[in-house]
């Protein structure tokens, strides 16, 4: 009887190669009740609809430069892998079902879908069941986490790769090269915990640098669809004269946007039917939309201050002060850039927008931005000399220039004249005491007819004190003082000019 040494036997090294690859065991899968068989070294022979599905799934003139290889490597798992675990691998018509990068395709856009329309129209997709499940949850947003779960599923080794032995498929299957976050290095002396933050970064490294051509809730199906921007400003090809206003959202479609000579032609008509109708609210819509389709084309000419301007005007007309000042603010950019138009006229009403606010601080920049050619100006005169009126309580002054105000400046001081008339009502009643006729008040105050000036007394709480006598009508000033100076109160609060923007 032959004796066995004290050691164990173990096999030649034949070859010098450093580079060992390790055996990978394949996952253990579900049985099935196909007609596939499982040697007992864990091989499994696939049937040939299933490696010629493999086949064209990796063939050149099916791979989609949109579809990440390991994406479509997890896809193509994730297919068999349920076939076989619902028995349908033989069952399963594999020459008719869609390629994975197809399958994948559709899923993206089928989110897009979901972002843009509240109730998407779902298309038909042949898929085996099981996969009908998990399509929805595919579909949304990918977050962080779906992008760790996604990429330890990249890293099991396909079913069909799970053999020792390369099938024939594998000489057209292009692997990239390998490399293990969880492998231990004593050379670097890292551990793996290092080595995972280190893969994570890389990770998040290499999506940042393809958010700026594909975003992440972006198919880039629709990508492919959408036309792609140049670098300048757009130029429009719509035809329509009048365009309803809507915010954008998106960048702007140039099938929707008015080029220049239409935009000009837009302008004359909504001054006609500005004329006609009066319609505030309408010509109000038609200009912000006329603003957006000069703004988006970054058009920047004597006609942009001219359709800024006619807004500007018509706002100050129906007292909106938002539009007024949405207007007002670019075009003190638009004429920094000498485009023409009117600077001094609507200098003067910067001025007096700024004495109803009663915006001091914005009001010292105004003034001392004027030019002695400016101050020259007679709107911009006349705005400075009704600031130094009140600066110094002259309300005779004032009232003498708010019934000669040039162009639309009378508008801007309709807001504030009901103020600066109960401050002048309070330094009559301490004045003239113990009463004054009331045509003295009509004509001190800038009414245009005693019954005015009685209703205005009267809406603010002095109807007793008004006595009708045989020289006329009279105030009783000494009386009327404590009923003046509560409104006054009131109308004094400042106005809060950003509700106005």
């Amino acid at each position: 009887m032959a004796s066995t040494g004290a050691f164990t036997a173990v096999t030649a090294r034949r070859s010098f190669d450093k580079r060992v690859e390790p055996e990978v065991a394949p996952p253990v899968l579900p049985a099935s009740n196909g007609s596939t068989n499982i040697t007992d070294k864990g091989k499994r022979d696939w049937p040939l609809s299933v490696r010629s599905y493999v086949q064209r799934s990796f063939a050149e003139e099916n791979i989609l430069s949109d579809v990440d290889w390991k994406e479509m490597e997890a896809k193509l798992k994730q297919v068999i892998s349920q076939s076989v675990a619902a028995g349908t691998l033989t069952s399963e018509d594999w020459d008719n079902l869609p390629l994975p990068q197809m399958m994948i395709r559709e899923e993206r856009r089928r989110g897009h879908q979901l972002l843009i329309s509240p109730s998407p129209p779902k298309p038909e997709v042949h898929l085996i069941p099981s996969l009908r499940e998990t399509n929805e949850t595919n579909s949304k947003k990918r977050k962080s986490t779906d992008l760790d779960s996604a990429d330890g599923e990249t890293q099991r080794v396909a079913p069909w790769n799970q053999s020792k032995s390369r099938n024939v498929f594998e000489s057209r299957i292009t692997y990239p090269e390998k490399h293990s976050r969880n492998s231990y290095s004593p050379e670097k002396g890292t551990s793996k915990s290092t080595q995972k933050l280190d893969g994570r970064k890389k990770r998040f490294e290499s999506l940042a640098s393809e958010s700026s051509s594909v975003r992440p809730w972006r198919s880039s199906a629709t990508q492919e669809a959408l036309p792609k921007q140049a670098e300048g400003p757009i130029v429009g090809r719509c035809r329509d004269l009048e365009k309803k206003y809507f915010r954008l959202t998106s960048a702007p479609n140039p099938e929707t946007v008015r080029p220049l000579h239409i935009l000009e032609m837009t302008l004359d008509h909504l001054k006609k039917k500005w004329r006609q109708e009066r319609n505030y609210f309408y010509i109000c819509d038609q200009f912000k939309s006329l603003r957006q389709d000069l703004t988006v084309q970054r058009i920047k000419t004597g006609f942009t201050v001219s359709a800024y301007e006619i807004h500007a005007r018509i706002a100050l007309e129906k007292g909106d002060l938002g539009e007024y000042n949405q207007c007002q603010t670019q075009l003190r950019a638009l004429y920094a850039q000498n485009l023409g138009g009117h600077p001094t006229e609507f200098v003067a009403y910067r001025i007096l927008y700024f004495l109803h606010t009663s915006n001091r601080t914005d009001m010292n920049d105004v003034l001392a931005d004027l030019t002695p050619t400016e101050k020259q100006d007679k709107a911009v005169k006349h705005a400075l000399e009704t600031r130094s009126a009140l600066a110094l309580g002259d309300y005779h002054r004032f009232f003498q220039l708010y019934l000669d105000t040039p162009n639309m400046g009378a508008y801007l001081m309709d807001m504030f004249v009901a103020r600066e008339r109960l401050v002048a009502l309070c330094a009559i009643c301490r004045a003239y005491k113990p009463h004054v006729k009331l045509r003295f008040i009509t004509e001190e105050l800038g009414f245009e007819s005693d019954d005015e000036s009685a209703r205005f007394i009267c809406d603010h709480g002095a109807q007793q004190y008004l006595e009708e006598r045989d020289a006329g009508v009279f105030l009783l000033t000494g009386k009327a003082l404590n009923s003046f100076d509560p409104a006054l109160t009131a109308a004094s609060a400042r106005p809060d000019s950003k509700a106005y923007v």
